[in-house]
Order: structure tokens, then sequence, then C-alpha cells
């Protein structure tokens, strides 16, 4: 480890300065409700879409993503071109611009005028959870990445970490967040292609990395032919060979988390698109939007940027496979990598951009858990006059709530095994199947009713829950069965099963039950008229 000198720490200083200061700038400004959860709805596409970007490479794919490629190859960019391009491009002509039409605050509101206060309510309390565990995962993140250059223990650096957020979180709002993502975006790209650029200048250029990595597979299947028995051994080479750490396409009954039949069925098709078009937390951004034609054009911008992001976060997390293929934590792989590469004073600068842009991750989350909170609860069952003044208020003090959770869930997520980025994404496959069916259904499918979808929803996730518990060892050791999937951390595999067992039973269930009258949900379903703009 090679400790940071005075530049970087007074770049770190300036930075975090400059981009609070900005913050809190645009935060004073911040009057009612509507500012702070929709900016009101006078944010620019360009904004919008680098914002997008920002918010979604943060802490847990810089240091998540390029762990998981140190472990798992190069496989894991899927979750980048596979996982956001596509469903961004379908997002930006089709969702978006129908979601910024209808006026709505929250995806979960739209649900309750589509279906019923039920389904909104489940949602919204999904959406909660999920987000207040991820503000937990990224306080995570940042410590691990400053504990190897700072010298402070990982608990500090969560502490250190949290209260810089709570300054900025509580004071800002989402054109705080947009405004300072912008800034981000640039730093963060910029940084982690920096990374790359030296770390393939520090391995001999092109040819040599590719070199290195396959010299560095043979010795690592050579370690694992000779863990296991004669006979397994002389199996090994056959099909360890077939898998390399640069492959993008994985077989079915590959030892990782990332096979194509998740990659395509679990994530082409169900995760993405469900992040895309039901993230509160990235939607939100497009609902702020000045015009139906910012809302649009902040995706495709956003997707362009988008295509950049995996040869910058996942390729330096295999020049970490080659220089430390010693590490037990892939986590540790980009930490590592900025302290042997990064000179004097560019460093502080990466590590600042990385506080910063880890800030703006979770202002962005708890912002939006604020929106959840305030409109779809507390508006919603306790004051439905409350003033905007007052949602204000509410809206700060869950911000601080919140930070006080991530803290706990922080530490409790240091006693876990797997690594960020497979518990972020297990997280989002609990129920992340189950919310786009009943997104994709409302939205396609007028015959859809609500019973049907509180009903498919909660079975869902219900269900796929149940596949993650059978699937602990400790679990099916005690019942005398064998695992249900054969990778390990199958979490692409719930998503797929709990939206077929989703979309089935609301479609099942609304062919036999009363179907939604369509006054009731006129503008709200493609084939019926759309309502005027409300906002």
């Amino acid at each position: 480890m090679q400790s940071l000198s005075f530049l970087d720490f007074a770049v770190i200083a300036a930075y975090l300065i400059g981009t609070l200061g900005l913050g809190l700038y645009i935060g004073s400004k911040i009057k009612t409700g509507s500012d702070y959860f929709l900016a009101g709805r006078k944010l620019p596409w360009w904004a919008i879409g680098m914002s997008l970007v920002a918010t979604d490479i943060g802490a847990v794919d810089i240091v998540g993503t390029g762990g998981a490629a140190h472990q798992h190859g190069l496989a894991v960019a899927n979750f980048e071109w596979i996982g956001c391009v596509p469903a961004m491009i379908i997002a930006a002509f089709v969702f978006i611009p129908f979601f910024w039409r209808s006026g709505v605050t929250t995806i979960p509101e739209y649900m309750e005028r589509r279906f019923n206060v039920a389904v909104r309510s489940a949602l919204a309390i999904c959406w909660i959870i999920f987000m207040a565990c991820n503000l937990g995962i990224m306080l995570l993140a940042s410590a691990k990445m400053m504990h190897v250059h700072l010298g402070m223990t990982v608990n500090a650096c969560i502490y250190l970490t949290a209260f810089l957020v709570g300054i900025y979180t509580i004071s800002g709002g989402l054109a705080a967040v947009v405004y300072t993502d912008m800034i981000q975006c640039v730093i963060m790209i910029g940084g982690c292609l920096l990374v790359l650029v030296l770390g393939i200048i520090d391995l001999g250029g092109i040819e040599n990395f590719q070199a290195e990595i396959k010299k560095q597979e043979q010795i690592q299947n050579a370690k694992q032919a000779t863990a296991v028995t004669d006979q397994q051994a002389e199996a090994e080479p056959a099909t360890a060979g077939d898998v390399s750490h640069t492959s993008l396409i994985l077989p079915a009954d590959a030892d990782s988390p990332f096979p194509w039949t998740g990659i395509f069925f679990g994530l082409a098709l169900i995760l993405s698109p469900a992040y895309w078009i039901g993230n509160q937390a990235i939607v939100q951004r497009s609902l702020g939007a000045r015009s139906e034609f910012d809302a649009k054009a902040a995706y495709v911008w956003g997707a362009l940027l988008k295509n950049l992001v995996p040869v910058v976060v996942a390729v330096p997390g295999l020049i970490a496979f080659v220089k430390f293929p010693e590490l037990t934590d892939g986590d540790q792989a980009f930490p590592e990598l900025i302290s042997h590469l990064l000179p004097t004073g560019l460093k502080g600068l990466f590590l600042a951009a990385f506080l910063a842009a880890l800030m703006s991750s979770i202002d962005s989350y708890l912002n939006s858990a604020s929106t959840i909170v305030t409109n779809d609860f507390y508006k919603r069952f306790y004051r439905r006059d409350a003033s905007d003044e007052s949602l204000l208020k509410i809206g700060r003090v869950v911000t601080f709530l919140l930070v006080l959770w991530a803290i706990g869930f922080s530490f409790f997520l240091m006693t876990r095994s797997e690594g960020i980025y497979t518990i972020f994404q297990t997280l989002m496959a609990f129920f992340q199947g189950p919310a786009f069916a009943i997104l994709l259904t409302g939205l396609l499918w007028k015959r859809a009713t609500g019973v049907a979808a509180f009903i498919g929803f909660i079975v869902g996730v219900c269900f796929s829950i149940t596949l993650f518990t059978l699937n602990q060892e400790s679990v099916y050791t005690a019942l005398g069965m064998e695992p249900l999937f054969q990778i390990s951390e199958p979490f692409l595999y719930f998503s797929i099963w709990a939206f077929v067992v989703s979309f089935s039973l609301i479609v099942i269930i609304s062919l036999l039950t009363k179907r939604e009258p369509d006054e009731k949900i006129e503008g709200l379903v493609f084939s019926l008229k759309p309502r005027k703009e409300t906002a």
C-alpha cells in the first residue's frame, strides 16, 4: 500500500469542499417539496443523461464490478452493455415519455392509479427496503476503497463517509444531485480511463496484457487441477480452458454468476428493463425533465455514455487479475490498482471524485426514498393536505434516519462473505421480476386487474425469497436436498422464475376477476387515450 501525499490530501479536500459547496448552494434555493423531489420539473436532457450514468456507476460499480471481473472475468461487462443500453433505448421512446405525460411523482403512485392502493403500498415498501439496504452497500464500498489509501479502519471510513454524505444530502434536492452528478460523470469516466491506460502501459501494452491473462489462467487452472482427485484432474483441462477471463458469453453450466442463460433471460429480459423503467431513483430524474423531449433525449444520451462504462470499469478488474492474482477479496482489486498506478496528485483527485460520486449516488437514493416515504405513505395515508414546506421537512428527516440505517447495515454486510456486487444484485432479484411483471401488464394490457397485480406481486416476491433460502447450503443440507442451482450466486435465475410466476398469476387471475373500468384507467394504458399533462 502506498500512502497519500500532502498534495493528494489537499486535492481531496479542495475537491470535496467545491463539490459540497455547489450542492449546498443549489440546495439553499430549495423552498418546497416540489423543488426537493422533482427539481421543479425544469431539468435539461444533457444534465439528466449524465446524472443517470453517474448514479449508475457509483461506488458499487467501481468496486463491485472491478471485483467481479477479477474473480469471474469480463462477462460482468454484460451488466452494462446488455443490461443497460437496450433497455434505456426502449425506455426512452416508449415508457419514459408515457410516465412524464401522466404527471406522476413516483412509480408506486402510477400503480395506485392503474390498480389500487395495495399494489402501490407493496411496491413502495419493497423499493424503500431495497434503497435502504443499497445505501449500506454504497457506504461499505466506499469504506473499502478509502481503507486502502487513508490507513484508517473500515469502521472509521464508514463513519467519515456517512458524516460527509449526511451534510450534503439533508440539504440537497434532485436539482443538486443532477447538476453535481454532471461533474462526477466526467471525472469518474476520466479517472477510470486513466487507471485503464496506466494499467495496460504497466503491463507492457495490449498484447502483453492479453498474454498475461492467459498465463495467469493457466496457473490457476493448474492449481485447481492439483486440488482434485486424479480422475477429476484428467477432466479438468478439457473444461477449464473453455472459459476465459476475457469471455463475454459463458456456458450455462459455468461456475460463475454470469452464464449466458442468466444474462439473456434474467438480465436482458427482466432485471434490466425493470431497473431502467421501474427504478424510482432512475426514473425520478426524467420525471423532473422540463419537457417530454428532454425526458426521452436524456435516456438516449445516457445510453451512449453507457457504452464506455464496461471498458473503464470492468477491464481494470482484469488488470488487477494479472497484477494481484493472490487477492481473495475481489472488492479490493480496484483500490489496489489506484494505490499502485496513480501518481501523486492524480491519486488524490481520483479518490476525491470517487467520494463525491459516492455522495451523489447516495443522495439519489436518499432523495428517491424520501420521495416515496413522503408521497406514498405520509401524504397518502397520514396528511393528504400536507403543504410543500412540510413535505420538505419530512423528506429531510427521512434522509437523516436513512443515513443512520445505512451505517448499521454496512456493519452487517462486513460479516458476509459475498462480494458487494452480488449482494446488490441479489437484493434486486428478490422483487425486480415481480415488479416488472405488474409494470408490464399494467402498461400494456388493459385487462389486468388490481387484485391480480397484488397477488401476483406478493407471491412472486415470496417465491424469489424462497428460491434464495432453499439454495443456501445450510438449508438444503438440513432438508436432505440437492441445491436448486448449480452455479454460484444464481441471482439472475431468481428474477427469471419470480417473473414467470408473477406474470402467470396476473394473467390467470385477471381473466377470472372483474376488469377495471375504462374511465378509471384512461391514460394509464397504451391502448387507451393518454391524459393531458398535469404538470
